[in-house]
């Protein structure tokens, strides 16, 4: 791991989390959106952050951010959020979140799947992405 900074990444983190934001603000009407597309997406947000800044072995990085993404669904099961003082409508309430669900866990199962075969589907386009 190289610290190794890409503008292209960065801008697609960005763009990844307006939709994340779309997703929480305007679209949390529509259950299957709010509920599972942004747990897929934000696995993504998650990588593309990462590789903002670092550039990383692709499966291990895909690996890392799922094992985190466990954890801090893990985190809900034990009210990890409450036990530290936060209360409901604080900013780390609602990063860390407060409900264990194995739902999500599959959504960010399945959003590593994707990045793990978009990576595997597409080696060349990597080096594209780097500056």
């Amino acid at each position: 791991m190289e610290f190794k900074f890409s503008l292209k990444y960065l801008l697609l983190t960005i763009f990844i989390f307006l939709i994340e934001v779309l997703i929480a603000t305007k679209l949390a009407d529509i259950f299957f959106v709010r509920a599972y597309l942004g747990d897929v997406i934000v696995v993504m947000l998650l990588y593309t952050f990462v590789k903002s800044f670092v550039k990383i072995n692709n499966e291990k990085l895909i690996l890392g951010i799922f094992v985190f993404s466990c954890l801090v669904e893990f985190a809900q099961y034990f009210t990890v959020a409450e036990k530290l003082g936060f209360r409901p409508g604080d900013l780390m309430y609602t990063v860390i979140g407060n409900s264990f669900s194995w739902i999500d866990i599959l959504c960010y199962a399945a959003g590593c799947i994707l990045l793990y075969v978009f990576v595997k589907l597409n080696p060349k386009k990597e080096e594209e992405l780097s500056l």
